[in-house]
């Protein structure tokens, strides 16, 4: 890590006397319709006491939206190098055998994060950077397939299966659909992320897509975490897209 980066990261931690957003932030827009949990969860990611933050929350209570705006206000801030964006490729088995590039793949499973990006009035397409593995392609590219060189784009998006033997540091690591990975996949990824880094874990434990949801890592690490100083749980229950989603969404709790 440079040394203006360590600096401004012991400034931070030294001259920081609030660990809550300042009040007259506007957080993009977002601050005059956040919830009250919704600026508890807000100031966790931004508390420097904070290593790790998880999430369960329902579809459509802003927890991507709101991840992502803190990110990006830590990474303007300098305190932090970038967002790294982890997702879960579901129908992994498929990827490889359907038509077009890993990043054209890859783009289907980045909708709450563009979601988020146009909710804070950021652009996706110049936002956001995918890793190749391939070595005869480009590292970086954007979502349209063109190779980048870190310009405007603050957030790289990867698959889980792309984290091993990576070293993650002074990042802020988004791991969205968290529900969706396994005990292991996620052992992959939090054990290769540094002190530096600032971890929000974001899923919902009623709405596991694995085959069999025994399976989901999510709520185990919840508990493995859960009473650890550096650690915090958040919950959202207000649904922004109305009752129809809500009233939908909880059918497991009325079952």
């Amino acid at each position: 890590m440079a040394k203006a980066k360590l600096k401004a990261k012991e400034t931070r931690l030294n001259k920081q006397t609030s660990e809550t957003l300042p009040d007259d932030l506007l957080l993009y827009g977002l601050r005059a319709r956040m919830t009250n949990e919704q600026e508890f969860y807000a100031n966790s990611i931004y508390s420097t006491k904070k290593k790790i933050v998880w999430c369960n929350a329902m579809a459509g209570t802003g927890k991507t939206t709101v991840a992502t705006a803190v990110a990006k206000l830590l990474k303007e801030e300098g305190y932090y190098d970038g967002l790294v964006y982890v997702f879960n490729p579901t129908e992994e088995d498929k990827m490889g055998f359907r038509p077009g590039s890993q990043a054209t793949k890859e783009r289907e499973y980045l909708g709450p994060l563009k979601d988020a990006l146009i909710e804070i009035g950021d652009d996706p397409s110049r936002a956001i950077q995918i890793e190749l593995e391939d070595e005869d392609q480009p590292k970086w590219v954007s979502l349209a397939g063109v190779e980048v060189n870190n310009g405007n784009a603050w957030v790289t998006a990867v698959s889980h299966t792309f984290f091993r033997g990576t070293n993650k540091q002074n990042k802020i690591i988004i791991i969205d659909e968290a529900q969706n990975f396994t005990k292991a996949q996620l052992k992959k990824i939090l054990t290769r992320c540094h002190d530096t880094c600032k971890v929000i874990v974001i899923g919902h434990d009623g709405q596991i897509d694995l085959k069999n949801p025994k399976h989901s890592g999510f709520v185990h690490y919840i508990n493995h975490f859960l009473g650890e100083e550096q650690s915090e749980l958040c919950i959202l229950t207000k649904n922004f897209r109305g009752w129809l989603s809500q009233h939908a969404d909880s059918i497991d709790e009325a079952s």
